[in-house]
């Protein structure tokens, strides 16, 4: 049992991540008039949370293989709880976009080692619906912030609001420190500093741009769509249900996904999701259909979730994980933190948030290029499963 609680408070620890980045995206509507931002501004407080990742995913791996994952991730748990309560100290774009940076520190941490952690306690067919778990877990945290931030910040104002970021990792950290041991499945490696082979450092970066290309475009989707649907008209309620078909619908799809890659191959899997994607991010910011468009972006647009983190995680052999991951989300994050800001600035060109949603459609569709430039590299490198 305990590799699945665990899972439990990995999952629950995803379900956070999405919850802390999502938040200030969520309300958008109030807070872009309240401080007087720009949308170029708005995205870049929305890109603080990711800023930290570019500079510390790599070096976080390293401390992963030197101090351990229970030490590192238990960290960054600790660092998300705490982030959101510097938001005490003051209601401004800068005291909201210092708590987001730490937060965005210790969110780094978690993701960095969870990958690893999960290869480690799980294999083969487990393993692809373990990291579907953890992968489907953060649109739920999107959603359940649409659902819950605005009506809180209207009864009770935005700072307080912004302090329930800190309720989710909390809950996360206890479960985990009570439930982690190392998995006695694989063999203790030297607790030393080292780097994966040119070659799997090649693969890892090819994969974290194809994960940052789908996340990016993902995350431009979900900070404008708010503002853009306020700005047509529609309620909360409209606006509430189009962000929980396009976040929740990831929960069954990226599930069943996952399964019709290990049986279509992740190829298929891949096309069909990253094509919706395009689309949907698109036909939302072009046409009055945005249910519509949000079905396609949550079921058949998350899909390919899973493809894309197994081919991460599996860019690099077992002792050499957790550094490769911090390759991986070192890309990751770099894309992350510009990503809302160049939606942002095509916002601002566009003459409204309309615009973030075409950029964030140009976004997704470079990872296309990136997955079969993977493939072909996978292809001569014998100890990867490719997807």
């Amino acid at each position: 049992m305990r590799p699945w609680f665990i899972l439990v408070a990995l999952v629950l620890a995803r379900v956070g991540f999405g919850y802390q980045f999502q938040s200030v995206a969520a309300l958008g509507p109030d807070l872009v008039p309240r401080f007087h931002l720009s949308y170029a501004g708005f995205g870049s407080l929305i890109g603080a949370y990711m800023l930290p990742g570019a500079f510390v995913a790599l070096p976080l791996g390293l401390l992963g293989r030197r101090f351990g994952d229970r030490a590192v991730l238990g960290a960054g748990l600790a660092l998300m709880a705490a982030g959101p309560c510097v938001q005490l100290w003051g209601d401004g774009p800068t005291a909201i976009a210092a708590g987001r940076a730490i937060a965005g520190i210790g969110a780094v941490a978690m993701i960095v080692i969870l990958a690893k952690i999960l290869a480690d306690w799980f294999t083969g067919a487990r393993f692809m619906l373990a990291i579907s778990m953890t992968t489907c877990a953060y649109p739920v945290g999107m959603g359940l912030t649409q659902l819950i931030l605005p009506a809180l910040a209207q009864r009770f104002g935005g700072p307080a609001a912004l302090l329930t970021n800190a309720v989710l990792p909390a809950a996360a950290l206890i479960l985990f420190f009570a439930a982690y041991r190392p998995s006695p499945h694989i063999a203790a490696t030297p607790r030393r500093f080292s780097l994966p082979s040119p070659r799997e450092c090649l693969l890892l970066a090819v994969s974290g741009m194809i994960w940052t290309a789908y996340t990016a475009g993902f995350s431009g989707y979900t900070s404008y769509v708010p503002s853009a649907l306020a700005l047509r008209g529609e309620g909360l309620a409209v606006t509430g249900l189009v962000m929980t078909i396009a976040t929740w619908g990831n929960v069954p799809a990226t599930l069943f996904g996952g399964g019709l890659a290990g049986r279509y191959g992740g190829f298929r899997i891949f096309l069909i999701g990253t094509l919706a994607l395009v689309a949907g991010f698109a036909g939302t910011a072009l046409l009055d259909a945005p249910v519509l468009f949000a079905v396609a972006i949550g079921l058949l647009g998350s899909l390919h979730p899973g493809v894309i983190m197994a081919m991460g995680t599996l860019s690099a052999r077992p002792e050499n994980r957790a550094v490769g991951m911090g390759i991986f989300y070192t890309l990751y994050y770099a894309g992350g933190s510009v990503g809302p800001a160049l939606c942002g600035r095509a916002a601002d060109l566009y003459g409204g948030p309309a615009g973030g949603l075409l950029a964030a459609s140009a976004i997704s569709a470079l990872a296309l290029p990136m997955y079969w430039w993977h493939r072909r590299l996978a292809a001569r490198q014998d100890t990867l499963v490719q997807a």
